[in-house]
């Protein structure tokens, strides 16, 4: 545990009758501060601009109309910093606001822009506080949530461990707020279907995921070889005690193998501009023999995209099974989907590459 990302959500700092809750931010703050001292390298991806906001403007409920959403974090986004400020600052610790979009990460110029941001400012002992950028956010270029984000974060730093602080103990074998007796799951060897179904569905109001999206962004984290930890956030000492060696909450077992800095941007941060069907000989190619995609396994295309863009491989029944960089644009992969690589130049009047997508810049997709 030498980088850790914690994730701190809405429904630890923040609720509909104080704002945000500074006692708590004080003593998840004291964690965070003892955790440094031991050498730890903290980076903190914090919700809550959005609830503090909903409290100055009034608010009961979270807003539904993105301009009100915006607004409120807008307003909510300086109490958030402030509080930080305050409360690191009580033990001489600086912190740094870093605000993101998909757009961010989903660019490879800006995403290696944001790593080295966020690994100097951790050189220098200053925690960034890493949000998204709700003021600007559309659809098309949100996270979704923070638990997300949290997991792309831990990615893009190759964090060690990614600790997401929530309002219940873990993940559980029931829904523990409608049956008290829910068996706790301390260990999680491997996220399967079996696991996604236990953790349920939506969470509380101030936030815009529950257990469901955390146990995503842990599937996303393991995968890249980051150990993630859900833990209670509303309880103090807890990060002490993971530190220590004293399990808490729910441990995601991370992968084996540690996908390239690379790999891990194609996979989960790059936005894909369209998609390729493959047929039975392709998939067993490139899912079990490791292999390239050839022209010769496309049998449909999907979008309007250019080479060097990030495109999905589907199998018959759409279902996504990797991730790669084209080396052909949607057009010309329509003349030559179905030939032989040694056609490509014949039909298209240059050859770029013999595959499709190198096996180097494919990443094949959990289920």
């Amino acid at each position: 545990m030498k980088r850790i990302v914690i994730k701190i959500g809405s429904n630890i700092l923040a609720d509909d009758k104080e704002g945000l809750n500074m006692k708590r931010l004080a003593a998840i703050v004291s964690d965070i501060v003892e955790m440094k001292s031991h050498g730890c390298e903290i980076v903190v991806v914090s919700s809550g601009a959005v609830a503090a906001g909903m409290k100055k403007l009034g608010l009961s409920t979270k807003p539904k109309e993105i301009m009100l959403k915006q607004a409120a974090a807008a307003i909510g986004q300086s109490s958030l910093m402030w509080a930080y400020e305050k409360t690191f600052g009580d033990h001489d610790t600086k912190v740094a606001q870093i605000l993101l979009t998909r757009d961010d990460l989903s660019n490879r110029k800006r995403y290696i822009n944001s790593k080295n941001t966020l690994l100097t400012l951790i050189s220098y002992g200053v925690v960034p506080i890493v949000n998204e950028n709700d003021t600007v956010v559309t659809d098309e270029i949100k996270f979704g949530d923070n638990d997300n984000l949290a997991a792309l974060v831990s990615i893009l730093i190759e964090a060690d461990h990614l600790i997401i602080l929530s309002d219940v103990d873990g993940l559980y074998k029931e829904d523990p707020r409608i049956n008290p007796e829910a068996e706790l799951i301390a260990v999680v060897e491997e996220i399967d279907h079996s696991i996604e179904k236990n953790a349920g569905g939506a969470g509380s109001q101030l936030g815009t995921g529950g257990m469901y999206s955390k146990v995503l962004a842990a599937r996303k984290a393991t995968s890249h070889g980051i150990a993630v930890t859900i833990v209670n956030g509303r309880e103090k000492g807890h990060l002490v005690s993971l530190l220590r060696g004293r399990p808490r909450g729910t441990f995601f077992k991370p992968g084996t193998e540690r996908l390239s800095h690379r790999k891990g941007w194609i996979a989960y941060s790059s936005r894909a501009m369209g998609s390729v069907e493959l047929d039975e000989g392709a998939v067993r190619a490139i899912t079990g023999m490791g292999r390239s995609l050839l022209p010769s396994g496309i049998t449909s295309v999907s979008g309007d995209f250019e080479l060097g863009d990030p495109v999905y491989c589907l199998d018959a029944r759409g279902k996504r099974l990797a991730k790669g960089l084209t080396n052909y644009s949607a057009d010309d992969i329509r003349k030559v989907m179905g030939r032989q690589s040694s056609e490509i130049e014949g039909i298209l009047g240059y050859k770029y590459s013999e595959e499709i997508i190198h096996r180097d810049n494919l990443v094949l997709l959990q289920s």
